[in-house]
């Protein structure tokens, strides 16, 4: 099969109604390296870099309340920092890029996705229009 490791999709594919950080950024725990007392923070098997988590709620309204917050890795040389809070909002949009999930089964025996990105940002603002194409055509490009 082709398909092996983590599989790329596009933020809006795990988040198409966007989701909100609802905890600290903090780094993920190397359990195998770690020891009594000596915290080792994780690194990604292909890349490398360290594993950060932040917890971030789903603002999909179908999704069942309990499973409305999910863990998103981050990988990344140092700490991410969220984007500044929206005045007005109770929770901070985020949106990330360089979205991989990886499938596995877990303890209960269903399956579940591992989120990772390479960063976090703010929302792109939907009040900013993308840059329209130019879908003119002349009569050379007729020809």
């Amino acid at each position: 099969m082709a398909l092996q490791g983590p599989i790329p999709v596009s933020f809006d594919m795990v988040f198409p109604h966007g989701c909100y950080v609802v905890g600290e950024v903090e780094p993920v725990k190397d359990f195998d390296a770690s020891t009594n007392g000596r915290f080792v923070q994780s690194r990604d098997k292909q890349s490398g870099e360290l594993v950060w988590q932040v917890a971030v709620m789903d603002a999909d309204p179908t999704v069942k309340p309990g499973q409305k917050t999910v863990a998103v890795k981050i990988l990344a040389p140092v700490q991410p920092v969220p984007p500044a809070p929206m005045p007005g909002l109770p929770f901070t949009p985020v949106e990330f890029d360089h979205v991989t999930v990886t499938p596995y089964v877990n303890g209960t025996g269903r399956l579940a996705y591992s989120i990772k990105v390479r960063a976090m940002r703010a929302p792109r603002s939907a009040a900013t229009p993308a840059p329209a194409k130019n879908t003119a055509t002349t009569a050379k490009d007729a020809v």
